[in-house]
Order: structure tokens, then C-alpha cells, then sequence
């Protein structure tokens, strides 16, 4: 690559954004609508030196470009945006800033916290309104140019269904970091997960699906470095185009690439966990690293009356103006570029409220919806948005566009409650079970809308919410404010670890049975990795800046005896999903369609196998809910399952009810490593706190086939779930 660049460039073309090689040259296009000019930085192979500041010489539709001819891939640049610096107007231009290319494909180097990295005198009077003339360029990561040139082979994508989807939810340095079996160079990137004992892991589980935590570069956040702390999760975004670098154990996106491949080739698909709701740069009071720098007033929300501010939707300082087109642009770009260039499977979209904002507040018409709606690249992946955010009527589960799947909060909290013991849930969990149609059943969407959880990445795994009544946050160093004071946890008699075997046995039975819950109620299940050995944060629910064996998975436990017993549990329940369509219904089952004499697609019974009354509904010690669905196959037979769920503290009885076909007892979650058994009489004994799993050990023939329901027809299954 030649370093005797030219004092002017060519005028270049304004698409495709960011810096794109011909094998001649490279060309450079950045947006900015308010610029007056902007110059291309280009730096030595260190890093350290900026060897040449080019004006980019055209600007078309508010693109500016340029073309550098005799450039490669390799080469380190980063630019410089000119402009006003009126802050009360919304403008924050500095060219003193050097400005990392939203478009930028890989990184070199990070940022090394200065105050020369803001815009303003970080101890002024004034504060924003002052203006700082130190150069940011030594404290600043550069971009990258790369040639994406890499051959997939054969790869096939593993293509499963919405309906067939059970979904891993891990962190690519957490999932690894603790695995004695990977090389200590790879721990922590995606060349430790591709190795096989991490596939072999998540194969024997059965999971079809691996979402990951934020994996675009992000920004160690200033106050956590100054606290010797980390920003493990990483939702602080500083790049939508890069990969983290420190995922990148060989520094080459091809890891990356060759990860997601291996992890197609064992039938596992990739889920990014994407933020493009919010960047690194936070409030107006943040820093000049990107996005502000090269157009304010275009890249984020500002307050209509007082634009010297940013709008705080997300809680993160700022909001990503999705309202504009060109930033609608990055943005459908970005997601093409990795569902294109690396072969993901899907996005989940975090606080995915503020991405359908506009003017009036949500919409699930906005530009962005209906943009990603009709894209056809994005029309073969997996969308799932998280439903919710801080802004004004930011809680909107069930709201968004058909197509897209939805974090079901709702889920979580019965789910929660009523393991912990809570009176008067029988109905709420009910419509859990049933797929939520009481939010998504509308519109021709399916039951996979419902993406259920018990946790997630943020709040307790599941080992410690049968374990602290209290969080345990002082690690963080934030005094133990910081995360939710509400978790519906229960620790049954003692706060943490307990030498009691009675205590012990409890949570045990509690714990398997939130698992049994969430694989054998309609939706699409997501499993928080470690909750399948019994990974604990010792009662720590805010973890996001805990990149240390607090948040890592503990392989010794996974190998442990106890460990592989639970994972052995958790195959067998996935499994039993994956083996009874009922489990799993691509469609709403309906309880007044008969498939069969007595046998309709949906029932609801007490503990004498009747249909449920609804003074039986309405009773809040109501601890026992049978549910029984049915599906008819193509051979045009019916499939049955039956659920019995014990949430008392003591056991409950339920009886068959006459003339049903004959039954197995799959799954006892009282007894988890019990094998399948024909059930021998009319009556199940269900331990308490316990789930217990029947089908039908043969197949009842279907006597006729009644005509087809509309998906999205109202059905009557039960009272609505209390508030």
C-alpha cells in the first residue's frame, strides 16, 4: 500500500458509505447534512501519527466522498467534521475531534480516556457551551479499511423454523472465558466459540438458536475505568459496522466468520443482540467520538424547545434519531451488512420501543418498521425486539409489526410469582402457558411472537432467585443502589447458600420446575446460559460491569455431578418439545375446536380432569393447572399432551379423565432423572412445587376434520391474567 498519498482526492462516488476498496483505490463516503466541510485523516501502520488530512471534495444529498486512488485494505483513517459550534441550535462541530466512520468495519487501537476527547471544556463554567481546541486524534480509535472478500464453502444456513426455536442467550467472553479445554490466547473470542467442547455443549442441550450479547465495538464508559471496572455487557455502542476487538483473538473478522460456520455446520443459528437505540457518546454532556461530531442535530433526538439537549428515551443520555432517513439508512446497512457479509441469523433489538419513536411517540408504522418490513434480505432472519423502554409510553408488548417476535416481561413476572407462591395467579399463568395470546393474538401473528423468558442477562440467573430475597450489588460500587429492587425471587428460608437439605431439596424441585414451565408453554423459550448447571452471581442482579468469574460460566460446575444431572434435565425437557407439536404450536390452539369425540385442541381441567369453572378460576389459592392440547397429524391422527402443574406446598392428585387414550409419563420434574413410564391407573400424584409431562403413549384416530379457524379468531380459554 502506497504511503505517498496525493494532496487532493478525487471526487469518488456518495455510495456505498463508509470506505469501500476496488482493488485501484479506495473510496470514502460519511454523512453529514449541516458539515460546512470534512477532511479524511489518514495515520500511519502504529496508529499514532495522522501522515496526511485530505478534504473530501464533493458532497452529494448530504454525502460527502472522495476517492483515494492506490489505497487499500489496511489503511487507518478516521475524519474531521467542520461546522458550527452552536450548541442551542443543536450543532457541535469540532474539527479539533477526530470522528471514527460510523461505517467503519473494523477498528484499531481503543479509546484512552482524556479530556481532550469532548467537545467542550470538561471543567468550564460553561460547560457545554465552552469549546475545546485540544486534538482528540492520540486518544481516539481508528477505523480500518477491509476487503470483505471470504469463501463460505457449502455453509448452509440451518434455516429453523420461528416455531422449533429454543434460544441460548450467552456473553462470547463470559461462555468462555472460564473453559479449561480452549487455548488461554482464544479464551473470550469467537475462536473459543467455535471450539467444539462450547458446540458439543449447546448440541447435547438441544438449543437451535445462540444469542449473543452486543457484539459490536463498544466503549469502556469513562466512570467505570476510573473504578477498575468493566463494561462486560456491552451495550454502549461505539461502532455498528465492527466487531468488539477484543473478540477477535486473531485481530482478522474472519474469525468471527468462521465461528458463525462451524456453529451452522452443528445446526445452531447466530443472534445478534443488537443497541441501536443509544451510542457510547451519551448525553450532550458526553463525548465527541463519532455521531456528534459529524451532524448533532441529524444522529440523535433533541428536545424540540431547547435543542442544546438530548432526548433521554433510553436512559443512556441519548436517543438515536430514527425519525431521519439517512440514519434509518446506517442502520438497515448495518444489519444487511450482517446478515450478508457474516451469515446471522437474526437480531434481538434492545429497547426496541425507541427504534418505532417518532414525533408523537411510538408507532409500530414508523419509517424504521415499515422500512425493515419490506426488506427482502431481512425477511429470511429472525427479528426480536425488546418491548419497552424509558421513554413516555414506553411499555408496548404485543404492539410491534407482525414479523417480529417480543421479549414477553410478562412471562418473567407470573412465571415468577407464581413459583414463589404468590396467591391468585392460576389465570396469569395460564395464558403463559398458552402462548400469550391475550397480547399477540391479533394481526395473523403466530405463538412464537410470545418470546419467553425467566431470565436474562440482566437481574438473577436462575439459581439465585430460589436463593436471595435481596440483591447483593456492592461490587458494582455503587453503594448497592444500582439494579432491580424488585425481582420476585424467594430464597425459602435462607438468604444464599444453605446447609439444610430440606431448603436445598425445595429450591431444586422450584428451580426444575421454572425450567419445565418455560419449555412446555407455547412461544418460543429462551434459556439464559449457566441456568441449565445452576450458574449462581451470588445474589448480584446487575452484572453488567462484572467481567470476571461473577459472570463467566463455571465449567468445573457444568462438569460437576450436579451440573450434568440439571443439563441431562434440561435436554430431556427441550426434547419433549421438540418431539410433540402440541408443545410447540406453529399456530393458536382453540378450545372449542373438537378433533375428536371429547378431545378438543385446547382444555383446561381441575384435578378431577373437567373442564375448569370459573369459580375455580377465580379462587386465589388455586395452586394446580392441567392443561391438555392436541394437534392433529397428517396421517390424521391426534397427538395429545397433558401439563400438570403443582404449585402448593403439597402434593395434589389428578385424575384422567375416562375414555382418554393411554398415557405416558414423559417427564416428572419432581423425580428428573426418572425414565418415561406408561402411566398404570386413572389418577397422577404430582409432588409439590412439581410439573409433571404426559403424551399419549399411542395415537387416537381423528374421526373427522373440522374446517380451518382463522388464526387470529377470539377465543374464550380462560379469565384474563390479573394485573
Amino acid at each position: 500500500m502506497s504511503t505517498n498519498f496525493p494532496t487532493k482526492l478525487d471526487p469518488g462516488t456518495a455510495y456505498p458509505l463508509g470506505a469501500t476498496p476496488d482493488g485501484n483505490g479506495v473510496n470514502f463516503a460519511v454523512f453529514s447534512a449541516n458539515a460546512s466541510s470534512i477532511e479524511l485523516c489518514l495515520f500511519d501502520a502504529a496508529g499514532r501519527r495522522e501522515v496526511a488530512r485530505l478534504p473530501l471534495p464533493e458532497c452529494t444529498d448530504g454525502i460527502w466522498h472522495g476517492y483515494l486512488p492506490d489505497a487499500g485494505a489496511g489503511l487507518l483513517y478516521g475524519y474531521r467534521a467542520y461546522g458550527p459550534y452552536e450548541p442551542h441550535h443543536g450543532h457541535r462541530f469540532n474539527h479539533h475531534k477526530l470522528l471514527l466512520d460510523p461505517y467503519a468495519r473494523q477498528l484499531f487501537g481503543s479509546i484512552r480516556w482524556t479530556d481532550a476527547l469532548y467537545g467542550y471544556r470538561l471543567h468550564s463554567p460553561r460547560a457545554d457551551l465552552s469549546f475545546d481546541r485540544r486534538d482528540s486524534a492520540q486518544a481516539m480509535p481508528k477505523a480500518v479499511v477491509v476487503d470483505a472478500a471470504f469463501n463460505w464453502r457449502s455453509e448452509r444456513r440451518p434455516n429453523t423454523p420461528f416455531a422449533e426455536t429454543v434460544i441460548y442467550e450467552a456473553h462470547v467472553r463470559g461462555m468462555t472465558m472460564g473453559n479449561e479445554k480452549i487455548r488461554t490466547d482464544q479464551r473470550g473470542s469467537f475462536a473459543a466459540l467455535a471450539d467444539p467442547s462450547v458446540i458439543d455443549h449447546l448440541h447435547r442441550l438441544g438449543v437451535t438458536a445462540l444469542e449473543l450479547l452486543p457484539v459490536h465495538a463498544f466503549v469502556q464508559d469513562r466512570r467505570l475505568v476510573e473504578k477498575k471496572l468493566r463494561n462486560y455487557w456491552g451495550y454502549n455502542t461505539l461502532s455498528y459496522f465492527a466487531p468488539e476487538p477484543r473478540y477477535l483473538a486473531s485481530g482478522q473478522l474472519d474469525e468471527m466468520r468462521n465461528a458463525i460456520r462451524r456453529l451452522h455446520a452443528a445446526g445452531i443459528e447466530v443472534i445478534l443482540d443488537v443497541v441501536y437505540n443509544h451510542t457510547a457518546e451519551e448525553s450532550e454532556l458526553g463525548p465527541t467520538l463519532s455521531f456528534r461530531g459529524l451532524d448533532n442535530a441529524s444522529y440523535y433526538r433533541l428536545q424540540a424547545d431547547n435543542p442544546r439537549h438530548c432526548i433521554n428515551d433510553t436512559g443512556c443520555g441519548n436517543t438515536v434519531n430514527m425519525s431521519h432517513p439517512r440514519v434509518i439508512q446506517m442502520v438497515m446497512d448495518s444489519l444487511r451488512y450482517w446478515v450478508d457479509e457474516f451469515h446471522v441469523d437474526g437480531f434481538r433489538f434492545d429497547l426496541g420501543v425507541t427504534l418505532g419513536r417518532e414525533v408523537g411517540g411510538f408507532d409500530p408504522g414508523s419509517g424504521f418498521f415499515d422500512a425493515i418490513g419490506q426488506d427482502p434480505t431481512l425477511a429470511r432472519v429472525k427479528l426480536i425486539a425488546e418491548p419497552w423502554d424509558l421513554g413516555p409510553g414506553g411499555y408496548q408488548i404485543g404492539n410491534h409489526p407482525a414479523g417480529f417476535a417480543e421479549w414477553n416481561g410478562r412471562f418473567r413476572d407470573d412465571v415468577r410469582r407464581f413459583w414463589r407462591g404468590n396467591a391468585g395467579l392460576r389465570g396469569a399463568l395460564a395464558a403463559r402457558l398458552y402462548g400469550s395470546a391475550d397480547m399477540f393474538n391479533h394481526d395473523r401473528r403466530r405463538p412464537w411472537a410470545s418470546l419467553n423468558f425467566i431470565t436474562a442477562h440482566d437481574g438473577f440467573p436462575l439459581h439465585d432467585l430460589v436463593r436471595y430475597n435481596e440483591k447483593q450489588n456492592e461490587a458494582n460500587g455503587e453503594d448497592n443502589r444500582d439494579g432491580s429492587d424488585h425481582d420476585d425471587s424467594f430464597n425459602w428460608g435462607v438468604e444464599g447458600p444453605s446447609e439444610y437439605e430440606g431448603i436445598e431439596a425445595v429450591r431444586g424441585k422450584v428451580v426444575r420446575a421454572m425450567l419445565a414451565t418455560l419449555m412446555f408453554s407455547n412461544g418460543t423459550p429462551m434459556l439464559l446460559g449457566g441456568d441449565e448447571f445452576g450458574r449462581t452471581q451470588q445474589g448480584n442482579n446487575n452484572a453488567y460491569c462484572q467481567d470476571n468469574e461473577l459472570s463467566w460460566l463455571d465449567w468445573d460446575l457444568l462438569r460437576s455431578e450436579k451440573g450434568q444431572a440439571l443439563i441431562d434435565f434440561t435436554a430431556r425437557l427441550i426434547e419433549a418439545r421438540q418431539h410433540n407439536p402440541t408443545l410447540r404450536a406453529a399456530n393458536y390452539l382453540h378450545d372449542q375446536r373438537e378433533l375428536g369425540a371429547g378431545i378438543r385442541e385446547l382444555s383446561w381441567l381441575n384435578e378431577h380432569g373437567e373442564p375448569m369453572q370459573q369459580s375455580e378460576w377465580d379462587h386465589p389459592e388455586g395452586r394446580l393447572i392441567a392443561l391438555r392440547r392436541a394437534r392433529t397429524s397428517d396421517e390424521g391422527y391426534i397427538n395429545l399432551s397433558l401439563v400438570l402443574i403443582n404449585g402448593a406446598a403439597e402434593p395434589q392428585v389428578f385424575r384422567v379423565s375416562p375414555g382418554d387414550a393411554a398415557w405416558q409419563i414423559v417427564i416428572d420434574s419432581a423425580h428428573p432423572g426418572k425414565a418415561p413410564m406408561p402411566l398404570e391407573d386413572d389418577s397422577v400424584e404430582i409432588e409439590a412445587h412439581s410439573v409433571v409431562l404426559l403424551t399419549t403413549a399411542g395415537y387416537a384416530p381423528a374421526e373427522e376434520r373440522p374446517e380451518p379457524m382463522p388464526d387470529d379468531e377470539p377465543v374464550e380459554t380462560r379469565p384474563a391474567p390479573l394485573d
